[in-house]
């Protein structure tokens, strides 16, 4: 049985990692749309705009995605698939929000509260504080809640996770996909970007992960563990795969992560339509 067409949507700057995937979808067959403009097309989400998109030059055209048996998909940062995702039916999957929180502290080796903004506020000593699905508060250790971002430019019932500070000797990057770790890479070591493969140890450790707690994750998803310096192995975050970096991951397996994480929402499995975005 023939399978059916496919297209990846891209927004309009690309980074390494994206265009890594865009060569591995066009070998393997993909319609590539790229967005064009500099912002978001102005119309975008109206009836219309995925042909205005396909023309302006990408390979193949999004007009006729999804109404002629073609599986649209999707990689791209938070703010451009909330736009795009719902005018071309596709689904966004995602950890919950509280899910790092939620995890049992062997797997995470600090104390980490899903707690909001508003609340935050009233921290009195260091803590790593970071938006759970996206980058709308900065991932960063602020010396107390009242270097956070003000309720004048963040609504203070905004969910954030706050955790306690760790350093990581070494992180990995983890494609997890169907109950397994698809594809792997490290792409840290102290706190620097480094390149390389993933460690029969980190791979070892996302399968701990996947057996304890695959169950509240989607089909597709990429989760981020590191090791500390004194040998302690720990989940660092999830993050949704249609929007993360392949890094040193082989390529074909990690866009395999991606398509699953992005596709037609009418495709969707009953276990994944607890996850959408």
């Amino acid at each position: 049985m023939t399978c059916p067409p496919r297209t990846l949507v891209l927004p309009p700057r690309l980074t390494a990692s994206a265009r890594t995937l865009r060569a591995t979808a066009l070998r393997r067959g993909l319609r590539i749309v790229e967005a064009t403009a500099s912002a978001v097309p102005e119309g975008l989400g109206r009836p219309g705009w995925a042909e205005g998109i396909g023309r302006a030059g990408s390979a193949g055209s999004a007009g006729s995605a999804g109404s002629d048996g073609h599986a649209v998909h999707l990689h791209a940062g938070p703010s451009f698939a909330d736009v795009v995702a719902p005018t071309l039916g596709i689904a966004l999957l995602e950890a919950p929000a509280d899910w790092l929180a939620q995890l049992p502290r062997t797997l995470t080796q600090r104390d980490i509260r899903a707690t909001t903004i508003g609340e935050a506020y009233r921290l009195r000593r260091p803590a790593f504080v970071k938006s759970p699905n996206d980058k709308s508060i900065s991932a960063l250790v602020y010396a107390d809640g009242s270097r956070l971002p003000g309720p004048d430019a963040v609504d203070p019932a905004t969910v954030v996770l706050v955790s306690d500070v760790m350093t990581f000797a070494v992180e990995y990057r983890l494609h997890l996909l169907d109950g397994a770790v698809h594809a792997a890479g490290q792409y840290a070591e102290a706190g620097r970007l480094r390149l390389g493969p993933a460690d029969g140890d980190a791979l070892a450790f996302g399968r701990d992960v996947l057996a304890a707690a695959g169950e509240t994750l989607p089909s597709a998803i990429v989760v981020d563990v590191g090791r500390d310096d004194e040998g302690r192995w720990a989940v660092i975050e999830a993050n949704a795969a249609w929007a993360s970096g392949c890094y040193s991951a082989d390529p074909d397996r990690a866009l395999e992560t991606v398509l699953r994480a992005a596709g037609p929402a009418t495709a969707l499995s009953p276990h994944d339509r607890a996850f959408v975005r």
